[in-house]
């Protein structure tokens, strides 16, 4: 990706090196793994995961955080590069709807972090808050998506950031309030479908910022593409349950298959346009 020398973010909070409190049965990034597999393919609940890990460590009150990482951290203005991007796109994809685009800020952590939606360790990946419309990214999952999940490469992990932010417009087009009202009224295999058709549509929009990246800001390189189909391709649920089960349990996706989110990640790539993502 060419991302160097381009505007970064100005909604970036660097909470790095925030101390952490942990009890004897306290996760750190090397369980990275475990729990991101049991959350997101298993088809167990993120928030009991969130309670359980409650009960065994915390963190200190958040001090005074830093609006954008510096000059020599060159993995976190990567990330502040990619953010602005997705500003950019996003601003004018919702301008010609005559709509406002509000930014979601992006809160970079080491290991745990509070946010409006309770605790989280970095366990659980990146992740989008809608109570306080915040993308929490732990940078450590970076080199789990290069070396556990062989997704290497800066475009995907563009594509991790993207895909939250793809959550974001979810909520500011009222989408993850109208599907989390019909979870309420489904049953568990209904609201679980209905989980992982939110999670393609959020593939299909990170693919829709990418269009517009290439053909207004030429930011994609030859390759790129590939890295991000890659990516998707990797944590696809089937592919992981596969890896940690050996066996595929289709009614505890959560993310959708491997092949699904390359599709819809294509799709977006291939259309720019978000009318093309309506997996819902």
């Amino acid at each position: 990706m060419r991302w160097e020398g381009r505007r970064e973010s100005e909604n970036v909070e660097d909470r790095r090196g925030q101390r952490r409190i942990m009890g004897p049965a306290g996760l750190g990034c090397g369980g990275i793994l475990l729990v991101l597999v049991v959350a997101m393919i298993t088809g167990q609940d993120r928030g009991r995961l969130l309670q359980l890990l409650t009960a065994q460590q915390g963190v200190e009150p958040p001090g005074p955080a830093t609006r954008a990482p510096p000059g020599e951290d060159r993995l976190g203005r990567f990330a502040s590069v990619v953010l602005a991007d997705t500003e950019a796109s996003w601003e004018a994809v919702f301008a010609r709807a005559g709509r406002r685009y509000e930014p979601p800020t992006l809160v970079l952590f080491t290991e745990a972090i509070e946010s409006a939606c309770g605790f989280s360790a970095a366990a659980v990946g990146p992740f989008y808050c809608p109570a306080d419309r915040k993308v929490y990214l732990d940078l450590s999952f970076f080199d789990e998506l290069d070396r556990r999940f062989g997704a290497p490469g800066d475009f995907a992990q563009a594509y991790v950031i993207a895909h939250e932010v793809g959550h974001h417009v979810q909520n500011l087009l009222g989408i993850a309030d109208q599907v989390a009202s019909a979870q309420q009224r489904a049953g568990d295999r209904e609201a679980n479908a209905l989980s992982v058709r939110m999670e393609l549509q959020a593939d299909c929009l990170a693919g829709v910022w990418a269009h517009h990246a290439h053909r207004d800001r030429n930011l994609l390189e030859p390759g790129d593409v590939e890295e991000g189909l890659g990516a998707a391709a990797a944590i696809g649920d089937d592919r992981l349950q596969s890896l940690t089960q050996g066996h595929v349990q289709p009614e505890s996706w959560t993310h959708g298959s491997s092949q699904e989110r390359v599709r819809w990640l294509r799709r977006g790539i291939e259309t720019g346009d978000p009318n093309r993502c309506k997996t819902l």
